[in-house]
């Protein structure tokens, strides 16, 4: 089945919402993490300090743990919408990377980052 190329209005639509989700992760970033001064696409979760006393440090290392997971969650969703903006500026946005084929426009409003169409997707995960 063939899939119909995604209009101007559909693609700056879903552009509007990767730049808004953009704007949303580096804002929930930026409460947990700092920019790497070396990599300005890494973040570096923050430890903060509460005191010297030793439920403090316990505190201080399991704020430290669930921000660190945290960060890396976030970044990896950033990574990806950076990844889909940069294709929509390259005109390749909403083709499949490993079929080449358009990925339906429901995947792509349901999740913007997709990369690879549902077929392909499915194949992956049962291998």
């Amino acid at each position: 089945m063939k899939i119909k190329k995604l209009t101007k209005k559909e693609l700056e639509a879903i552009k509007a919402t990767l730049l808004e989700e953009q704007k949303h992760l580096e804002e929930e970033l930026s409460k947990i993490a700092k920019v790497n001064p070396h990599n300005p696409d890494d973040y570096e979760a923050q430890f903060e300090d509460y005191g010297d006393d030793e439920s403090d440090n316990t505190s201080e290392v399991v704020k430290y743990g669930l921000n660190l997971t945290l960060e890396k969650t976030l970044e990896k969703s950033l990574k990806d919408v950076r990844k889909s903006l940069a294709r929509i500026e390259k005109n390749d946005y909403g083709t499949c990377k490993y079929c080449n084929e358009q990925i339906g426009m429901k995947r792509l409003q349901a999740r913007p980052t997709s990369s690879a169409c549902i077929p392909c997707k499915t194949k992956l995960k049962s291998l």
